[in-house]
């Protein structure tokens, strides 16, 4: 049996991008006079159209994507609602990746906002993933004028999760000893993946980890 530092160095080192307001972010970068306002993008509030994004500014009066845009104005009447522009999205996005994949060939997108990277070769000559995911974040930044948050973990599962743990440009850790703790108290709704039908089939709890020892 291998003794637990030779387990330790098998484990992988994974690193979830999460772009933050992706859409909104991009419209805030590229027409100043948005900057800080409540901005929504999505469909037209006055007929069937929805949200697909909002920024932070907005968020505070429970907003979130997927709502109604006729409910979001109601919520937060000064609102600027703004049409997509995806080929805006796209290029941003293609910007970010390429940052991405600078860093390592195992980059798994999963949307134009959000990717995962296998950053365990990048380790193996000492370098911390941790330090890896924050040079990411600064880089993007300086490079696109727009903000991601990062989660780092041993698995997907977990770097998933952290990566909104601390937004808007935050980073977040769960080293291996820490995992199943970090876990133990969510409810099952908050694992990717997991819909409205398997939630109903357990109990409805909400709490928060007792001991977090991410950082």
């Amino acid at each position: 049996m291998p003794s637990p530092p030779e387990r330790s160095l098998a484990l992988s080192k994974i690193i979830h991008v999460d772009m933050d307001a992706f859409f909104a972010a991009v419209e805030q970068r590229d027409r100043p006079e948005l900057h800080g306002r409540p901005v929504i993008v999505g469909g037209d509030p006055n007929g069937r159209g929805v949200v697909a994004t909002c920024s932070y500014e907005t968020r505070r009066f429970g907003i979130h994507s997927a709502m109604s845009a006729a409910r979001a104005r109601s919520l937060c009447p000064q609102a600027i609602f703004v049409r997509p522009r995806m080929e805006a999205y796209r290029e941003a996005s293609r910007q970010v990746m390429a940052i991405l994949r600078s860093y390592t060939s195992l980059v798994e997108p999963l949307s134009l906002d959000e990717a995962f990277l296998d950053v365990t070769a990048a380790t193996a000559d000492g370098v911390l993933a941790v330090e890896i995911a924050r040079e990411i974040l600064d880089n993007i930044h300086r490079e696109t004028g727009l903000t991601a948050s990062a989660g780092v973990s041993y698995n997907k599962l977990l770097a998933k999760l952290t990566s909104d743990w601390r937004k808007p440009h935050g980073l977040f850790v769960i080293p291996p000893e820490c995992g199943l703790d970090f876990l133990a108290p969510l409810p099952v709704g908050k694992l990717h993946g997991v819909g409205p039908a398997t939630v109903k089939n357990y109990p409805p709890w909400v709490s928060t980890p007792s001991r977090i020892c991410g950082r």
